[in-house]
């Protein structure tokens, strides 16, 4: 599984149906699932971003689906970051000068 964290920002529309959220996360935690990803958190956060969720994903196809399908409800305008483990540095394959 390919791992991503998605930066949110409420929308206008999302502040004002702010206080319906925590099912509008349990809705799209379930909607990620079925497309075979993992919402392992979802955090609201303070500063620049409204919401970070760090998701895994089988592609990225997968994950782009879910950030286009969360885009789509109007409620939060998202930036996706695909991530790395520690681990994979090796696989990567680049050599540090």
């Amino acid at each position: 599984m390919q791992l991503y964290i998605i930066l949110m920002n409420l929308t206008d529309q999302g502040v004002r149906t702010v206080k319906g959220s925590t099912q509008l996360i349990a809705d799209a935690k379930k909607s990620f699932e079925r497309k075979g990803g993992v919402v392992t958190g979802v955090y609201l956060t303070m500063g620049e971003w409204d919401y970070v969720a760090i998701c895994e994903a089988p592609s990225d196809e997968v994950a782009i689906s879910f950030v286009l399908e969360l885009g789509a409800t109007g409620n939060v305008r998202t930036h996706t970051i695909r991530a790395f483990r520690p681990e994979t540095i090796g696989e990567i394959g680049f050599v540090i000068i």
